[in-house]
């Protein structure tokens, strides 16, 4: 995250009021070995419905940067972990030295297990790859990270964005990236928005409420 390689991070999704979270589960996951950072994030905008999904809507994000001695804890009834480990491939876009405000959060999965590897190099190499290069206003990085277990959803894209309002920032991408990469390419076009194994297991953005540090 920011200007710094997060090796692997912890998500725990909830409907938890983020001021609550932030008061009762923080303090505790930030204690566990290994965790290093935590943040937390506001759902921009909870039922989003343009696209499909397999995860269960939630309004609130924690976000903990952890070291490899990490062990995901057992989760409250009320919040679903998920434990992810940087990518071997790098994450793409621009360095800008200010925070990380706000977030896309897209989760992926192929369809067949086979097609892992064909969704992650369309990923890598057309999706990702044009919107980083079309330098969407608000976005700065865009990093895949791995799911530690292999199961579902398999890839996270982590798009950090230096500006609270991801979700204007968000509005922006599509329109941008085909305006400044793809044009009247209709093979391109059609190529950059989806791939025969991809699964949207969510997305949607978030704004940043909170940070503690690990002392």
């Amino acid at each position: 995250m920011e200007d710094r390689i997060s090796e692997f991070l912890y998500l725990e999704l909830s409907n938890r009021p983020i001021d609550a979270y932030a008061r009762e589960r923080v303090p505790q996951v930030l204690a566990l070995p290994g965790v290093e950072r935590a943040t937390w994030w506001q759902n921009q905008k909870p039922g989003r419905g343009e696209f499909a999904r397999t995860i269960e809507e939630f309004t609130t994000l924690g976000i903990y940067e952890t070291g490899g001695g990490f062990a995901a804890p057992q989760e409250p009834s009320d919040i679903r972990g998920l434990h992810f480990r940087h990518h071997h491939r790098p994450g793409q876009g621009i360095l800008t030295g200010k925070p990380t405000l706000g977030l896309e959060l897209v989760l992926v999965s192929p369809r067949e297990p086979g097609g892992a590897q064909a969704l992650r190099n369309w990923a890598d190499f057309v999706h990702i790859r044009y919107i980083a290069a079309a330098a969407v206003e608000g976005f700065t990085m865009i990093t895949p990270y791995e799911n530690v277990t292999g199961g579902v959803p398999r890839f996270m894209h982590f798009y950090e964005m230096d500006t609270p309002d991801a979700e204007q920032a968000f509005q922006r991408m599509t329109p941008t990236t085909r305006e400044c990469q793809i044009g009247r390419n209709r093979p391109l076009w059609k190529e950059w928005s989806g791939h025969e194994q991809l699964v949207i297991d969510y997305v949607n953005t978030f704004t940043r409420i909170g940070e503690r540090i690990r002392t």
